[in-house]
């Protein structure tokens, strides 16, 4: 449960910062928790290989390997994927099979298909640069609205309206008094965090990144830190109590026996054959029911994941 704030004098001064308060349209009290939250980041952020110091590519590559995966299980993967393919042009040199492979077990393998396949249109389209506009980074296979966004704000300090879960939720409590972000955002939700996002380029990317992180370190989903939160003087939920939370579903993601499950066992399986080889009846998937088993391998071979010899039946990547 939310924790009170202990020690509120030790926090950033609300409106430290670079000046957002002076941003048109932006409402003084709002201007300064948008500054106490980059101020906090500029303390607090985690020093993440694909912060700062990464291409416009480690940077896409790390924003597709984090979704839905948590940075204690991408960051070993991206130091190897981004020592093995620096460059799209590397990536795209190879084959889909190699980046299925080198995606090893972080899940949603199509991620991997599509970044190989972001690669090869990069290299294609944009002479193996990562462009930096974000209707050129949507054209790209498997970049939708929130990674080109990211990409933009993240590899080039553009000013993009970066909104996924984390900064969501620190909106909604810290604005609106609201627990958790609903399951589909809306075109006012949109608009309002467009409206917090500071005038100036490189201050718009400061605050994206710096929300984000708050809501990943401090205004998390389940266990709230508002003690140490630099926004606990003027969030409208802690004032509220730090309602809803108790009210809230939790939402959980069966694993095994799904077909999810099942799914990633053949990527195992497959990942570690050196010759292709028939996933029906081995030994390594026998405790799998016949009926999941051939739906979980026709759905890999219809997202194109993994191909089969249809005289011999045999499987591979």
């Amino acid at each position: 449960m939310p924790t009170a704030p202990q020690n509120a004098a030790a926090r950033p001064a609300a409106g430290a910062g670079t000046g957002a308060a002076t941003d048109a349209g932006l409402d003084a009290a709002s201007a300064a928790m948008v500054d106490a939250v980059r101020a906090w980041f500029r303390d607090e952020g985690r020093d993440l290989p694909w912060r700062g110091r990464s291409t416009p590519w480690g940077v896409l590559v790390s924003e597709v390997m984090l979704q839905q995966t948590p940075v204690v299980r991408v960051e070993p993967v991206w130091h190897a994927w981004m020592e093995r393919w620096p460059t799209p042009a590397d990536l795209a040199a190879a084959t889909q099979a190699d980046a299925v492979r080198a995606w090893g077990r972080l899940g949603y393998p199509r991620r991997a298909k599509r970044l190989w396949e972001c690669a090869v249109a990069i290299v294609d389209r944009h002479g193996g640069e990562v462009p930096a506009d974000q209707e050129a980074l949507r054209a790209l296979p498997g970049v939708g609205d929130y990674t080109a966004a990211a990409v933009v704000s993240f590899a080039f300090h553009g000013r993009a309206l970066v909104l996924d879960t984390n900064v969501r939720r620190v909106i909604g409590r810290a604005w609106r008094g609201e627990p958790l972000p609903a399951a589909h955002q809306t075109v006012g939700e949109r608009a309002h965090a467009a409206s917090l996002m500071p005038e100036d380029d490189a201050g718009a990317a400061e605050w994206a990144v710096a929300s984000m992180e708050l809501g990943a370190l401090v205004c998390t989903a389940r266990v709230a830190r508002c003690d140490a939160c630099p926004l606990a003087s003027s969030c409208a939920w802690f004032r509220a109590g730090c309602p809803g939370l108790d009210d809230a579903p939790r939402r959980t993601q069966p694993w095994h026996g799904t077909d999810r499950q099942v799914r990633g066992r053949i990527m195992a399986l497959l990942r570690a054959a050196s010759a292709p080889l028939n996933v029906t009846g081995h030994a390594a998937l026998a405790d799998v029911e016949p009926g999941q088993l051939d739906r979980c391998l026709d759905g890999l071979l219809a997202d194109g994941l993994v191909t089969r010899d249809e005289a011999t039946g045999r499987c591979a990547l």
